[in-house]
């Protein structure tokens, strides 16, 4: 019996504490039509909340398929979208929140233009964003720093919402380390890039699960998993250290053969030990990082650990 042909895309929803808005979520896609079908992959990441459970009873009736991938514990959002990627037979594929701030009429038109245009991937722009004032400062601090890390091009804003071809999420399948980060596997996977304008949606129920540590741990998986830039800005601190250091040595010595000298006070010699003692602890510690992070690697530290995948094909009509 030969496989089905592949929709036409893929929608990959990471679920995480969906609470309230998971029927209305799913409920969404129902009314949804696109020529060449659509399939919606589902994936939840650990929720505490009992979001795993809820899943498959609200399945029965859909008519269209899904994949329900059931997350041993929360492994972060990313690592769950790299999970809902491998299970996408869409020849395009689409990524969006679980929050309903991503309109569905949206999504369709971030489809339309990748489609139509040469772009390998289209990000969401939002005309005016709905998020709290600490998500978007955040975002705006992710925004810079992978400017400054990644080489993100000037005027790409980085999201969650966008569409992807199937081939570009192949080559990101690539990377299987346990700290993904999708759009620095994007950035250096290609650079057929493009943007489109839509519309943001305020959130209708619960609330934004990026809290301040988790936004933390996303900066430290971009600075260390996709650069090098720690170790340099390291290398430099320790250059204008040993820069300081000699001229503090011309200094003293300047002042032994002055008629003017003056003794040393214990303030500043304290002052310095603890300078030079705190820097060469934070050029430890990043070096630290690089090889925890290393170790984890190659000790083959898993990206992330499915408990079950529940499949739900329509009834033939």
């Amino acid at each position: 019996m030969s496989a089905s042909p592949p929709p036409r895309v893929s929608f990959v929803v990471p679920l995480y504490n969906t609470g309230n808005a998971l029927p209305t979520l799913i409920e969404s896609f129902r009314s949804l039509t696109i020529p060449g079908g659509f399939e919606l992959i589902l994936i939840n990441d650990g929720s505490p909340d009992g979001t795993g459970n809820r899943v498959p009873p609200l399945l029965a009736s859909l008519p269209f398929p899904v994949t329900f991938v059931d997350l041993a514990r929360n492994f972060g959002e990313h690592a769950a979208v790299m999970e809902g990627f491998r299970h996408c037979r869409g020849t395009s594929i689409i990524n969006l929140d679980d929050d309903l701030q991503n309109p569905l009429r949206e999504a369709v038109r971030l489809l339309e233009h990748l489609e139509s245009s040469g772009a390998e991937v289209v990000y969401a722009r939002y005309a005016r964003k709905e998020h709290h004032p600490l998500r978007n400062l955040g975002s705006r601090f992710n925004d810079w720093a992978a400017t400054l890390v990644l080489g993100k091009p000037k005027g790409l804003y980085l999201c969650s919402f966008r569409a992807h071809r199937h081939d570009l999420i192949q080559r990101v399948l690539r990377y299987e380390g346990p700290y993904p980060y999708i759009d620095g596997l994007i950035l250096g996977s290609t650079d057929r890039i493009e943007t489109l304008e839509v519309a943001h949606a305020a959130r209708t129920d619960g609330q934004s699960g990026y809290t301040l540590r988790r936004l933390v741990r996303l900066w430290m998986n971009m600075f260390f998993n996709f650069s090098i830039m720690p170790l340099r800005v390291a290398s430099i601190l320790g250059l204008l250290l040993c820069a300081c250091g000699a001229i503090g040595v011309l200094i003293v010595i300047a002042e032994w053969f002055s008629a003017s000298r003056t003794v040393p006070g214990w303030a500043s010699l304290i002052t310095a030990i603890s300078l030079f003692s705190g820097c060469q602890l934070l050029m430890l510690g990043v070096i630290g990082e690089y090889l925890g992070r290393t170790y984890l690697t190659v000790s083959s530290k898993p990206q992330s650990l499915v408990r079950s995948i529940t499949s739900h094909q329509p009834k033939e009509q």
